[in-house]
C-alpha cells in the first residue's frame, strides 16, 4: 500500500539563539507524532542581519545535532577543541550525548539557506560521550536520478551509503527534483518517513506540500515525489520511532524531569562534560 500524507507542518518565522531569524518548523507540539526528529528549524535568508548574532556559546545533553547548509557558510567551535566552517553543502554531525558546550556562528552570505535538525537520542544512549563528525560536500556520495540528484547524508540509498551514526540510525537524503521530475522512494513499512520542502513546491503521493513544510507520512511502503511546479529541494528522513518519554529544557533533552534537574545542576556545578568528544 503506498503512503500517504499523514499531517504537515508548515514553518513560521521567529527569533532564537542571539536574535537569530529563522523558520521554526517542529517544536515541542511535534515530538510525539515526529518522534525521534524532536526540532527541525530552516535559516532562509539574503540579509545578513537577520542572522549575523548567531548561536554564541551554549550547552547540549541526551540529542545529536545535524546542520545542513544548501547555501552560506556557518562557523562552529566547541569546549572540548573541535572548530571549523561548515559550507554550502557541507554537514555538521554533532552527538551531544553526555554533554557538550559550542557555538554556531552564521557568516555573511549571498543567501543563507539550510536546516538544523535535533535528532533524539534513546535512553540508554543519552549519557555515551559526545562526537563531532564534519561531512564536507565531497565526501558525501551523490547519486544521480532522471532529473535530479539524491545526496546520501546518511543511512543508505540503493546501496550507496552515507554517514552511519552510532547511536539512532537514519536515513537522511537532500533530494534536488528539475521540474516536472519525479521520483519514488521505499522503505519499511511501519517506519518513520518524513519531508521537509526546503525550496519550492512538490506533490507527494498526490498531496500539494509547501515550500518550509514538514510531512509526516502514514504507514506503508512506496512514496512517490513530483516536481509539478517547478525545481525543488527536498530533506528526506527515516526512522524507527524510540517511543519514549521526553523532558526536553532548552537545550537539553532527557527523559524524565529528574535527568533533565540534574543536568541543569551539573551545569551550575561546572560538572555539566563529562566526557572528551570523538571525531573530527
Amino acid at each position: 500500500m503506498e503512503r500517504s500524507v499523514k499531517s504537515k507542518v508548515k514553518g513560521f518565522r521567529t527569533k532564537d539563539g542571539a536574535g537569530v531569524s529563522l523558520v521554526r518548523v517542529l517544536g515541542r507540539e511535534t515530538v510525539e507524532a515526529f518522534d525521534p526528529f524532536l526540532m527541525l528549524d530552516s535559516f532562509d535568508s539574503t540579509n545578513p542581519s537577520d542572522y549575523l548574532a548567531g548561536f554564541p556559546m551554549h550547552p547540549h545533553r541526551g540529542i545529536e545535532t545535524i546542520t545542513y547548509l544548501a547555501q552560506g557558510a556557518m562557523a562552529h567551535k566547541d569546549s572540548l577543541g573541535n572548530a571549523g566552517v561548515i559550507n554550502a553543502g557541507d554537514v555538521q554531525w554533532m552527538t551531544a550525548g553526555s554533554g557538550i558546550m559550542h557555538e554556531e556562528m552564521p557568516q555573511a552570505s549571498e543567501r543563507m539557506l539550510g536546516v538544523q535538525l535535533w535528532l533524539n537520542m534513546a535512553q540508554s544512549d543519552k549519557m555515551k560521550p559526545p562526537a563531532y563528525h564534519s561531512l564536507t560536500k565531497d565526501t558525501m556520495p551523490v547519486v544521480e536520478i532522471e532529473g535530479g540528484t539524491v545526496t546520501v547524508i546518511g543511512g543508505e540509498y540503493n546501496g550507496v551509503r552515507g554517514f552511519q551514526g552510532e547511536h539512532h540510525g537514519i536515513d537522511f537524503y537532500a533530494i534536488t527534483l528539475a521540474d516536472q521530475a519525479e521520483l519514488t522512494l521505499e522503505a519499511p513499512p511501519e517506519d518513520q518517513v518524513i519531508f521537509f520542502l526546503l525550496e519550492g513546491n512538490v506533490v507527494i503521493s498526490g498531496e500539494e506540500v509547501e515550500e518550509k513544510t514538514a510531512v509526516r507520512m502514514s504507514e506503508g511502503d512506496p512514496v512517490r515525489i513530483e516536481a509539478e511546479s517547478g525545481p525543488a529541494q527536498i530533506l528526506y528522513l527515516r526512522s524507527t520511532m524510540l517511543k519514549e518519554p521526553v523532558a526536553w529544557g532548552g537545550p537539553i533533552v532527557m527523559n524524565t524531569k529528574e535527568e533533565l534537574n540534574q543536568a541543569f545542576a551539573d551545569l551550575r556545578n561546572g560538572t555539566f562534560i563529562k566526557d572528551e568528544a570523538r571525531g573530527i
